[in-house]
């Protein structure tokens, strides 16, 4: 194969701005799927990317493509990503494997929070970008207002931005003809040793793991036997080719080409995203490692229960099993005294959180219940005496919304503690940037900005350091007897409201039983909260028509000391479905 010939590019874009759709046209255009079996989303091949209209899971495909009034045919591999903010870390590793990218937006809404950040991770890997705006054939379509954007942002000039319709695949085999003209063929060398990329890797049930890779100096062939660098694990080819969309075998894989390569190996974390494949004979002084990827880090964690305890065993092979495709998951074994054994399980964020709650319901018939969601506070010290300082993670945060809206969205950023470090305007949308506490995300941000801007405001967030913070432990009791998974850490300034609130949640979650209950909120060990829940009261002097007041007084307090007893005998117990109402509604 010509490695002139090689066009490698990935779709990059906002959610929703036509990512998959255009992936859609262009296997069409290039007959790479028959009409009759094409389906919407057809790269999406998980249920719940597909019900949720949404790509999680980033997708390579090989596709031909002859030039028209030309004899030569060109390989053009593309690979699709998401685009949601929880999965940009797909989009990071897909560029590092490409030579271009096509930097789509939507005509209608124009540039957007993930559109930037895409952008900028592209030029990172000084990709060539091809700017194009979708959905043209919309009524309310603003091509005019978004290619100025395009120009006063990223600085790209009006003949080099195209106009498509990824639906009806209005101008999309031009599209095409540009991507071969504009994109770059790969510039590797085939008479180097073998260094491959690997940028994912699946877990195949018969197979083992099948590593995404892109070949960049020399060539990988069946039955070599070839080293992952980074663990030093040797061991030979059973399969080896191309996505079209499904796996199809080949003999070899050259210079420049995505394919995937499958060695026997059923342990994925020996066969690391980021790593270098190696033929076996070389050494590590002999050949250098390609850049790796930072490994996504889990920031937001729930502790996951199983609603019926007999599917703790079941839960955790389940875990173990997603685990295999999604490297960006962790769990550590939990234990609650009211929902007994379950996993400390983090996540990329309340996106990821939730779609792996619906997998897990899919996939493995599971209920369960997560518990309140937290991030990874720190505690420094300044001698071996200090108590020491909490300290939790910051964020920069940025907030894309219409004019119209910058002032509601101000009033929210501001009482989530955020501190306004940038404002720019542009055209027809404004940009805020702010220092934020990332617990913030966790207690409902997002919706509030979306309220706030009539649905328009979109956001990206970048992990930048960790600061001190007033913040302070919160321990919810019922007849003094603590409630685990009901306790979290709190700032001090919201201790009280949050404190009252809690309590009368649970004084309206927990039923009534035969003897008192006491609901108290301790913030630091002081009660700052309490509310009560009076017992059944069966009336013991229903059948006294009258008589000395000392018989009545006799029987009532009889049943006083009997209610008494009950309340320090009386083993306490929870409904699930309070804990669930409290969880759910915070």
């Amino acid at each position: 194969m010509n490695q002139q010939s090689i066009r490698n590019f990935a779709i990059i874009a906002h959610v929703d701005h036509g990512k998959s759709t255009l992936a859609d046209r262009l296997l069409e255009i290039t007959n790479t799927v028959p009409k009759e079996k094409m389906a919407e989303q057809f790269l999406d091949q998980n249920p719940i990317s597909r019900e949720r209209g949404i790509t999680i899971k980033l997708a390579p495909v090989r596709m031909k493509y002859k030039v028209q009034d030309s004899t030569s045919e060109y390989i053009l591999n593309l690979i699709d990503t998401p685009g949601h903010v929880d999965f940009s870390y797909e989009v990071s590793r897909t560029l590092a494997a490409c030579e271009g990218a096509i930097l789509l937006v939507d005509a209608t809404q124009g540039i957007q929070a993930q559109t930037v950040a895409h952008y900028k991770e592209a030029l990172k890997e000084t990709l060539t970008l091809i700017p194009v705006i979708n959905k043209i054939d919309l009524p309310n379509a603003q091509a005019e207002i978004v290619t100025k954007d395009l120009n006063s942002v990223f600085g790209f000039k009006k003949e080099e931005i195209l106009y498509i319709s990824a639906k009806n695949g209005e101008n999309v085999t031009l599209l095409i003809d540009e991507i071969i003209k504009r994109i770059p063929p790969p510039s590797g060398k085939k008479e180097k040793p073998l260094r491959a990329l690997i940028f994912d890797a699946v877990y195949d049930e018969f197979r083992g793991v099948v590593a995404y890779v892109k070949v960049v100096d020399g060539e990988i062939k069946k039955h070599d036997s070839i080293k992952f660098f980074q663990n030093n694990v040797t061991s030979e080819i059973s399969d080896i080719g191309y996505f079209s969309p499904n796996l199809v075998s080949s003999d070899k894989l050259q210079t420049g080409e995505i394919g995937y390569v499958i060695t026997g190996i059923k342990n994925i974390r020996q066969c690391r995203i980021g790593d270098t494949i190696i033929t076996s004979q070389k050494s590590e002084e002999e050949v250098q490692a390609l850049p790796g990827y930072q490994l996504p880090k889990p920031m937001v964690f729930f502790g996951m229960y199983p609603k019926n305890s007999n599917d703790f065993v079941l839960l955790k092979e389940s875990l173990n099993k997603l685990i295999l495709n999604d490297t960006a998951l962790t769990y550590t074994d939990e234990y609650s005294s009211y929902l007994g054994s379950g996993f400390r399980v983090g996540f990329l964020g309340l996106l990821h959180a939730e779609i792996i709650k619906e997998r897990l319901k899919q996939e493995f018939n599971l209920d369960i219940l997560l518990t309140m969601p937290q991030v990874l506070y720190k505690k420094s010290f300044d001698s071996a005496q200090d108590k020491g300082k909490m300290l939790e993670p910051y964020m920069k945060l940025s907030v894309y919304t219409p004019k119209d809206s910058v002032g509601p969205v101000m009033n929210v950023c501001q009482g989530r503690l955020g501190e306004l470090a940038n404002m720019a305007y542009h055209d027809n949308y404004v940009v805020l940037s702010y220092d934020m506490p990332y617990s913030m995300f966790i207690r409902g941000l997002s919706n509030e900005l979306k309220a706030a801007s009539n649905g328009y405001a979109s956001i990206d967030y970048e992990l930048s350091t960790y600061k001190e913070a007033n913040l302070t432990p919160l321990e919810v009791r019922v007849n003094d007897n603590p409630i685990d998974v009901l306790s979290e850490t709190i700032y001090e300034e919201e201790a009280s409201r949050v404190a009252r609130e809690k309590a009368l949640k649970l004084k309206n979650s927990l039923p009534r039983q035969q003897f008192r209950q006491v609901i108290q909120v301790l913030v630091a060990g002081n009660i700052l909260a309490r509310e009560e829940i009076p017992p059944f009261r069966k009336d013991v002097l229903q059948k006294m028509s009258g008589g000395d007041r000392r018989r009545k007084d006799k029987l009532l307090d009889a049943q006083k000391k009997g209610k008494s007893r009950m309340l320090s005998h009386a083993k306490i117990s929870i409904p699930q479905e309070a804990l669930l109402s409290m969880i759910e509604n915070g």
